[in-house]
């Protein structure tokens, strides 16, 4: 089937599926809630997969836009430092908190925190549903909660991600990375790398945000 038609064909489903949720959470809600579509982001999310709710959304991150196609492959490590880890895409390589997605690519990192809001993922799979971020706490916390899921029902499970850090200082490179252990497969964790520590990141879709009137 050609490019242009599936791109079509995805655009109708998101369509109507942010029409038909939408109309859904209007009928259990006093407050109506329209979800606008917007180009394709990513959050990286941490929690129990089987979770509904929970605390610790400030960890979770927000990729605006496709982190894989402005990633540097690991081969090419030396290549981004001798540019001073300035990536073709226009992002900086930080050798104190670095990301790894499962094909091997070293990506920028996403931003911390989620902002606050609803909005619509989806793993790709059978579920798409709304993921409420509430603001932050007194104490800086920020609970989350999915509408009728759980956490594994939206995580896309081809994409892996890590973030890596230092156990001590210098110690955490790409350098080190052992590259014949990607591609990862899907919902396996991401490889060890000496002198890291490493946390491995749900990856959720998004394809909408609500707007609240």
């Amino acid at each position: 089937m050609p490019d242009k038609i599936i791109c079509q064909f995805t655009a109708i489903l998101f369509a109507v599926t942010i029409q038909w949720f939408s109309t859904r959470v209007v009928a259990s809600d006093v407050t109506t809630i329209t979800f606008q579509r917007i180009p394709t982001q990513f959050i990286a999310a941490l929690g129990d997969p089987e979770a509904t709710s929970g605390t610790g959304a400030e960890r979770w991150g927000l990729w605006t836009r496709d982190p894989g196609p402005r990633g540097v492959w690991l081969r090419l490590f030396p290549v981004l430092e001798a540019a001073g880890g300035y990536a073709p895409g226009n992002w900086k390589f930080d050798e104190k908190d670095w990301w790894l997605d499962e094909n091997g690519l070293i990506m920028e990192k996403p931003v911390f925190p989620v902002p606050a809001g609803r909005y619509l993922v989806t793993g790709e799979r059978e579920v798409t549903t709304m993921l409420t971020i509430h603001p932050k706490d007194e104490n800086g916390s920020q609970q989350w909660e999915l509408d009728e899921a759980e956490l594994f029902d939206v995580t896309h499970m081809p994409c892996r991600s890590a973030r890596y850090t230092p156990v001590t200082a210098g110690s955490c490179s790409p350098a080190n990375a052992d590259q014949t252990k990607f591609k990862v497969a899907p919902g396996s964790v991401m490889p060890d790398i000496p002198g890291c520590q490493k946390q491995d990141y749900s990856v959720l879709i998004v394809i909408g945000i609500a707007k609240t009137s």
